[in-house]
């Protein structure tokens, strides 16, 4: 028989140890379920699951929740067994009409009747196409029964999600069809209330509406952790403000919108810090708090103020210089949406590598082979973009090149390259230990790198491919100037470079 002295020792040390268990089994669960968030080694990526980040996807017009019709199971898990990591998502506050931006089949523009939002509709007949008006202060459990849906599946299939609020009102044919659109609601807004206030202080009463739907959406989506969020979608659009020249033209017919990056308006701005302040708040006394993204400009910007609440730089059809321009922000910056660039893959898999290669956190293209019917990506679509299984194949390519270093030690590098004839470069650094480049443009026969004394190895990558095209080391007795031969590629050519001897 033990002794009561055992028995007391013996239960105070298995208490102990259960207590040990269940504290480190708390620790490992709340890092597993903890939201994506900034790498503290370097908030230039971000960190997830205890693991460095980059997102890297080539996805659906944003209307896979909204849209009705759009089977988003066989969506996500495409994304996940072709290798993305990473999907946006539009609330429900904006959608488009067939035929908006000349894109044939358009997951953000639902048939008749099929467009889901996150209010409950009324009998009132709206003003598009007979659909029902809304009721702005009643919610609908289908809506957010399907948007917690595929953010759990989403999860499971460990894709990050962007979710954006809002949107700018381009054109009047989408006002017709918007919530916020006074006919197409029961909630008295201002009559005369034009699409270009919508998203600004100005607008009356509908401010606390999309307050309330901020706050809704952040609650119901609080529990995950592969989600953060963005305020408005290019809100420029609505009053743009020309920041940056892009292209200077002697016509000043010519050029179109690529011709100025524009930033949004001082009323846009205002009302954007309403709205991200919101999520700050409304999560105070939530257990789990999200990053918060803001969407600044197209094509490049040196931003002037940045919100204490933003974590997280967009921008959209992103220069590689936009990152070095912002990287004293501390922030990760995303190249949040490309596209409108023609129907070749290659043109998106450049921007790709360039961006990223430039310092860049993140990279999402809208993949058009993607909408109803054909959520496997295998369609072959009329638009002004591009998107196939090819390209997030070799998307996959880039995902894995940067995973083989430690990038997070990594900085842009603009000294790196000494001379490289004929190609243009973008790169990544730690000096000494790891280097990382690409470069585009006309194949040349070398290239000139500054680089330390010291033993490295060294791969030249076929981003199309994936295949190692040359390998070699370097031995160098000083610092300086070393010539490296680059071997035969097509418009592409990654390096990577790495201290030590195999």
């Amino acid at each position: 028989m033990p002794t009561l002295r055992k028995i007391k020792r013996n239960t105070f040390h298995s208490a102990f140890l259960c207590a040990m268990i269940s504290f480190l089994g708390t620790c490992l669960f709340a890092q597993s379920t903890e939201p994506i968030r900034l790498h503290p080694q370097n908030p230039h990526y971000f960190l997830y699951k205890g693991q460095p980040t980059v997102l890297i996807t080539s996805a659906e017009h944003y209307g896979a929740v909204l849209n009705a019709d759009f089977d988003y199971e066989t969506y996500l898990r495409t994304l996940h067994e072709e290798g993305m990591n990473y999907t946006r998502i539009f609330t429900g506050s904006y959608a488009e009409v067939p035929g908006s931006f000349n894109i044939g089949n358009n997951t953000l523009a639902p048939a008749t009747g099929r467009f889901l939002t996150p209010w409950q509709r009324t009998e009132n007949e709206g003003l598009f196409e007979g659909e029902r008006r809304f009721d702005l202060g009643q919610w609908s459990s289908d809506y957010f029964d399907r948007l917690k849906a595929f953010v759990t599946l989403a999860e499971k299939l460990g894709i990050i999600v962007e979710v954006t609020f809002f949107c700018s009102t381009y054109r009047d044919e989408q006002w017709q069809r918007s919530p916020f659109n006074p006919s197409n609601n029961v909630n008295n807004l201002p009559p005369n209330l034009e699409r270009r206030q919508s998203n600004t202080l100005a607008n009356g009463n509908l401010t606390d509406f999309q307050k309330k739907m901020v706050e809704k959406i952040v609650v119901e989506l609080n529990a995950f952790g592969n989600v953060f969020y963005e305020i408005q979608n290019e809100p420029w659009s609505d009053d743009p403000q020309e920041v940056m020249r892009t292209l200077r033209t002697l016509d000043p017919k010519q050029a179109g919108w690529f011709k100025w990056a524009h930033a949004a308006s001082p009323a846009s701005l205002e009302w954007q810090n309403v709205m991200a302040a919101t999520v700050v708040e409304t999560e105070r006394d939530l257990p789990k708090k999200h990053l918060v993204a803001q969407n600044y400009t197209n094509f490049k910007h040196s931003l002037e103020a940045v919100d204490p609440n933003i974590s997280i730089l967009n921008f959209h059809y992103v220069w590689p210089e936009a990152v070095w321009m912002n990287y004293g922000w501390n922030r990760p910056v995303s190249f949040d949406e490309s596209g409108f660039a023609g129907r070749s893959d290659t043109t998106y898999l450049r921007q790709a590598w360039q961006f990223m290669m430039a310092g860049g956190a993140v990279f999402n293209n809208l993949d058009y082979s993607f909408y109803v019917g054909k959520e496997d990506g295998t369609g072959k679509n009329d638009a002004p973009g591009g998107g196939s299984t090819r390209l997030r194949k070799q998307l996959t390519y880039l995902h894995d090149f940067l995973k083989s270093l430690d990038f997070i030690r990594m900085k842009p590098d603009r000294n790196l390259v000494h001379h490289s004839p004929g190609a243009e470069w973008q790169a990544l650094s730690d000096p000494g230990k790891q280097y990382a480049i690409i470069f585009s443009g006309v194949a040349t026969d070398w290239v000139q790198l500054h680089l330390p004394a010291g033993r490295y190895q060294y791969e030249f990558i076929n981003p199309f491919t994936g295949q190692i095209l040359k390998n070699g080391s370097l031995a160098l007795e000083h610092t300086g100037i070393s010539q490296l031969d680059l071997p035969e590629y097509d418009e592409l050519v990654a390096l990577k470079i790495e201290a030590g001897v195999r």
